[in-house]
């Protein structure tokens, strides 16, 4: 029986290994052209708004989501409710803790991502990159500081959704590539069930 099961994870192994190893030259190219597009608008905007010496933004955070949205589509963790979810809450927290303690950066700091990862894992909206969002809330330039709660909405929120827009043309163009997954779609039609039947009450 354990050489059975040794063999099958080998075999699983072995699998895993040349998928991921696996060159796919059109999903290489998607996910470039999805995450030039969505971080590159982003840019755009960022230099058309501000002066290059303000940069307000350009998240470091969202470079990290890029990698999520548009090279692993599939992950729960790219998942729109994820994206979205994961940012907006990371960047609440970290405002919020940024104002409660500006002075001791090497309490708030932790904190804020410790308390990112905790929000998200009880809203089912765990998004890596939040974390780093929390922490740019309470370490970032005086300009993003400045910004208080409005950090929220802008970057964060106005810079995921252009990420996400970018994700849902892109990702869908290649027919072996579907975004969000069929998981993530089956989810949203079992929320949109509820709310339903929660409105004819």
């Amino acid at each position: 029986m354990p050489i059975k099961k040794i063999k099958r994870t080998y075999r699983h192994a072995r699998y895993v290994f040349y998928k991921e190893t696996l060159v796919d030259f059109k999903e290489h190219f998607w996910a470039f052209v999805g995450s030039f597009i969505g971080l590159g608008t982003i840019t755009f905007l960022q230099y058309k708004m501000f002066s290059p010496q303000d940069v307000v933004l350009l998240v470091g955070s969202f470079g990290a989501s890029c990698v999520l949205v548009y090279g692993v589509i599939l992950s729960p963790l790219a998942q729109p409710r994820n994206l979205i979810g994961g940012h907006v809450i990371s960047a609440l927290i970290g405002v919020t803790i940024q104002k409660l303690l500006p002075e001791t950066v090497w309490i708030a700091a932790p904190l804020a991502v410790s308390l990112s990862i905790i929000f998200m894992q009880i809203t089912k909206t765990l998004h890596p990159p939040g974390g780093a969002t929390a922490l740019i809330a309470v370490t970032g330039s005086a300009q993003i500081k400045a910004l208080g709660y409005m950090y929220v909405l802008s970057p964060v929120l106005s810079g995921a959704v252009i990420l996400l827009i970018a994700a849902l043309i892109f990702n869908n163009i290649h027919k072996h590539r579907q975004y969000p997954s069929p998981s993530a779609i089956k989810n949203i039609k079992l929320y949109g069930k509820r709310i339903k039947r929660l409105a004819r009450r």
